[in-house]
């Protein structure tokens, strides 16, 4: 009798313990994806208040954010994949217009990103096939060009990427694979080594109008590199906006910098701005002394215009001088620089 109420215990103990463990692990189920939920959420939301804090900072100093860089272009694709509510335009935005084109370590990462979605490897709700090529175009070169290559192979697909690629100059080796595409029957290759024959990328531009009004920002006397892309101020020259601010930073004959030897004459060249036209910059003397592309990066920050998917460099615009230094004159490529 003992030893049957004994064995009755033991396999009730065994039931109650199974089902206890049983219980516990199906507590961890539904527990573990909750929990995993919350701290992604909690993460998007750390991205974008630490983004949003950066813009902040530095819109304080009259500066754009700066380029994503790759570790952030990591965290944006993965907003991106799970957008949050209302984040779903500012984070495309972000994606298209503040990543470095060309061979940047950030680029690598979106260029990764796009071409899984145009190959159809990896779907996303937020971009399609067609808007992921449209994007990779807009990368201007280096790690873009290997995907829209391939896809001149896509029936469906082709005729987009050709698109992109007759807008396309900095190919480099991968004409080649253009060329052997055209010389095998492609149509689209021979569609865009016919375009970049005939300079289409050049001749499809915007007619520049017969009469143009612009302010002028004048600075008599001579303007040197160093007055533009100051010496002691080179450790800022990577971020152009940032360095630009040092422009004219000592006083001189019609500039009053705003904090003299720190930051130039800002109020002055904003008030010429708000004359609602395009500013000439216009000197008596320009671009002397050293070569340096910095100097001309400050003037085309000023007074150039925004360039699509290139964040914090700006082209266009207009350089006059009665005289202007061989290699600023060839610097200022992006910009109409005229002597007379």
């Amino acid at each position: 009798m003992n030893n049957k109420w004994s064995k009755l215990n033991l396999s009730g103990f065994v039931v109650i313990l199974i089902f206890d463990l049983f219980d516990l692990s199906l507590r961890q189920v539904q527990t573990q994806p909750l929990t995993h939920i919350a701290q992604a959420y909690q993460e998007e939301e750390t991205v974008l208040q630490e983004y949003r804090k950066h813009v902040e900072e530095r819109a304080v100093t009259g500066i754009p954010p700066k380029p994503l860089n790759a570790e952030q272009v990591a965290d944006l694709v993965e907003l991106i994949k799970n957008p949050p509510k209302g984040e779903e335009t500012f984070l495309l935005d972000l994606l298209s217009e503040r990543v470095p084109p060309g061979v940047d370590e950030a680029a690598y990462v979106k260029a990764g990103f796009l071409s899984a979605i145009a190959k159809g490897e990896e779907t996303c709700t937020l971009i399609s096939q067609q808007k992921a090529i449209s994007l990779l175009g807009n990368m201007h070169g280096g790690y873009n060009i290997a995907t829209l290559v391939e896809l001149l192979d896509d029936d469906a697909l082709a005729p987009l990427a050709a698109v992109e690629l007759k807008h396309t100059l900095l190919m480099f080796d991968a004409y080649h694979d253009v060329e052997e595409r055209h010389k095998a029957g492609n149509q689209h290759a021979t569609d865009i080594i016919t375009s970049w024959a005939e300079g289409e990328w050049f001749t499809s531009r915007k007619l520049m109008a017969d009469k143009i009004t612009y302010s002028v920002f004048k600075v008599t006397g001579e303007t040197n590199t160093d007055d533009l892309s100051p010496a002691p101020d080179a450790w800022s020259r990577p971020d152009i906006p940032l360095h630009a601010l040092a422009a004219y930073k000592m006083p001189r004959e019609g500039l009053e910098p705003e904090e003299p030897g720190v930051k130039g004459p800002m109020t002055q060249i904003e008030a010429v701005k708000s004359k609602g036209y395009p500013v000439a910059f216009v000197g008596d003397v320009v671009g002397t002394g050293s070569s340096r592309k910095s100097a001309t990066n400050s003037v085309l920050w000023f007074f150039g215009e925004d360039l699509p998917g290139v964040p914090n460099k700006r082209g266009g615009g207009v350089c006059i001088g009665g005289k202007v230094a061989p290699s600023f004159f060839q610097y200022n490529g992006r910009c109409r620089c005229a002597r007379f």
